[in-house]
């Protein structure tokens, strides 16, 4: 009884401790940034039946989010929303976008919606402003791989914020992810939905272990990453204005040809 009395009196004080202060951002309470979606998908790192037509390798426009841990876009591991799933298997983003305007309005989870227009060639750039916020300081956003039965790209979470202080500057490689609604294994694979429904997995040069598979390269350790993303942080000038931002040029990868 006395060792009951004791459990239950440490919980209660871990419980009632303060949140860790690295998870909490104390920086001003409100940024913005450029970011700047860069594909690679060329048919020089991906040749196995790389699309050429009908259509051929493109981007779909990204669409993004700021939030709290609250809200979750998507994640890895994790079953996609109806909203996730229409938008990686067609591009389709209105349920999404209701998806998160419900989720902002019920728990007050979301601070901004942001979209970048589409790239008809797999690869260039494409870019938008977004804005984040002291109690919304994560960044998520998809960009669907087209053509492919249900694949895409994106980050889930991405804190820009640490501590007293914005990220000046972001870079991530990106890989393709599989959203578990489609059974397809190649970019041109006709619809068919994946019964029950898997969670989304990454995609990998030996996963799925297939030779069908269009991401299948047995011979590599890892894919070449298929795209980039920076997000970089807008200064303010003396008059408090934004300063005007210029797109710096796309970093070369060593796996891919200068197209891009």
């Amino acid at each position: 009884k006395v060792l009951w009395t004791l459990l239950v009196t440490i919980l209660g004080y871990t419980s009632s401790l303060p949140v860790n202060e690295d998870s909490i951002c104390t920086a001003e309470e409100l940024a913005k940034y450029s970011i700047i979606f860069t594909g690679k998908w060329s048919q020089t790192a991906f040749p196995k039946q790389y699309p050429l037509y009908r259509p051929p390798a493109q981007w779909s426009s990204l669409l993004g989010v700021t939030h709290s841990s609250d809200y979750s876009m998507w994640k890895k591991n994790e079953y996609a929303s109806n909203g996730v799933r229409d938008f990686a298997e067609k591009g389709e983003a209105w349920v999404l976008m209701k998806e998160i305007e419900e989720a902002g309005e019920k728990i007050q989870s979301v601070h901004g919606i942001f979209s970048a227009a589409a790239i008809p060639s797999g690869t260039g750039q494409t870019s938008t402003e977004l804005e984040v916020h002291s109690r919304h300081p994560l960044v998520s956003f998809v960009v669907r791989i087209v053509p492919s039965p249900d694949w895409f790209v994106g980050i889930d979470s991405l804190n820009l914020c640490e501590g007293d202080h914005w990220m000046e500057e972001v870079s991530v490689d990106l890989f393709p992810y599989d959203a578990g609604t489609d059974s397809g294994f190649t970019f041109s694979s006709p619809n068919f939905a994946t019964i029950p429904q898997d969670t989304v997995t990454e995609i990998t040069c030996s996963s799925p272990s297939h030779p069908a598979n269009s991401f299948y390269y047995p011979k590599l350790k890892i894919l070449p990453p298929i795209a980039h993303v920076t997000m970089v942080k807008i200064k303010k000038n003396q008059l408090g204005l934004s300063a005007p931002y210029i797109n710096p040029p796309a970093r070369s990868n060593e796996v891919i040809d200068p197209v891009s």
